[in-house]
């Protein structure tokens, strides 16, 4: 891992940094971005409340699972439990396979 240039004030940063700690601009996200803009709160609020109906996976863009999760009640509420694990410990993936690890 290396240093780059702040965006805002121009001093010396880390590379994997979203703001700069020195005068808060944000950085460009990196080419190789391995989180998504989908975030942990609503996941996990949408998974709880109505994670029977998979619309956590809806949320995160996985149709598909999505519907399986209607047809089967959420894997009889074992696919739900597991899913709202994943997501709060930050594991969890959008279609992407980008992980949600941001809260809010």
């Amino acid at each position: 891992m290396g240093m780059v240039f702040c965006r805002g004030c121009g001093k010396e940063i880390h590379e994997t940094a979203m703001s700069c700690p020195h005068c808060g601009a944000q950085q460009l996200a990196p080419q190789n971005q391995t989180t998504t803009d989908k975030r942990i709160l609503p996941a996990a609020l949408f998974c709880f409340f109505f994670g029977f109906l998979g619309v956590h996976r809806f949320y995160v863009g996985k149709v598909g699972t999505g519907i399986l999760q209607i047809l089967t009640l959420g894997g009889l509420g074992i696919w739900v439990l597991i899913d709202f694990i994943m997501i709060v410990v930050g594991s969890f993936t959008d279609s992407d396979g980008k992980k949600i690890n941001l809260w809010t």
